[in-house]
């Protein structure tokens, strides 16, 4: 079912990329992770009432006082969404799209590997940087977390809350594929699978600043992702976390059956 050949190729490719986006990841959750100590908190909580518009757009809440509830307010509301979700776009455009627009895809498609073959290899690469930057990042978090503030993170909690972002950037990553699978022009890719979930993203942000704005998001998928109840076990957020892994499954089944069958003209 799959080429082993195929899949670490797109492995070493990837690789860069998955280096960068854990640096940034480690420096974002290195020093959040610090700041939960009385004075640094009380310091980013100042922020937040004099910028209470813009942290809120951002999901950031004061008055955590827990330390799996200052994370779920400092990172889950912006940093641990963008990062993954541009390792999703750049990946997804990668993966299909890219190499039929400059016909590298030729030279796979005139190899002895049937087409499901090669778009469940490419799935397969995809997922597979999803899951190292989702471990590394529940690895990062149990580290820093035990380095500076020793029995003060629920493991279990974080490894739910962990579980809740994973089937987002599953579901992130479906979007991105399905329109990568579904165009064979870049301009096209990008212009969906990059369009959509940055244009959900942009409707949680107003709808994190209340007011009139709060009813969009009922509007974006983003809202499925519910960082303080899921890590509370929250039956209907956990419900949620199942509806995004559903969807992912549906769009990445979608996607593999849209390149199987069209016509790429190479």
């Amino acid at each position: 079912m799959l080429n082993a050949t195929l899949y670490l190729r797109g492995m070493k490719r990837s690789v860069k990329l998955l280096i960068v986006l854990c640096a940034v990841t480690t420096m974002y959750v290195w020093i959040i992770i610090s700041m939960f100590e009385p004075q640094m908190a009380k310091m980013l909580d100042g922020y937040v009432d004099l910028m209470p518009e813009l942290m809120s757009s951002m999901g950031m809440v004061a008055g955590a006082t827990t330390l799996i509830g200052f994370i779920c307010s400092y990172l889950y509301g912006f940093v641990l969404l963008v990062i993954p979700m541009l390792f999703c776009i750049i990946e997804g455009n990668a993966l299909v799209a890219k190499q039929v627009d400059d016909n590298s895809m030729t030279s796979l498609l005139a190899a002895p590997l049937k087409r499901r073959t090669i778009i469940l290899t490419q799935l397969c690469v995809m997922i597979s940087g999803i899951l190292i930057i989702d471990i590394y990042t529940t690895v990062l978090e149990l580290i820093c977390a035990n380095h500076y503030f020793p029995g003060e993170l629920d493991a279990g909690e974080l490894l739910l809350l962990n579980v809740g972002l994973l089937a987002l950037h599953l579901f992130i990553g479906g979007v991105c594929f399905t329109a990568s699978c579904l165009f064979s022009e870049v301009k096209y890719s990008l212009a969906f699978g990059a369009g959509i979930p940055i244009l959900m993203f942009v409707l949680k942000m107003l709808a994190n600043m209340g007011g009139n704005a709060e009813n969009v998001k009922y509007a974006t998928f983003f809202s499925l992702f519910q960082p303080n109840e899921i890590a509370a076990g929250d039956h209907g957020a956990l419900v949620c976390v199942a509806v995004m892994f559903v969807g992912a499954i549906l769009l990445y089944g979608a996607g593999c059956t849209v390149f199987c069958k069209k016509d790429l003209h190479i």
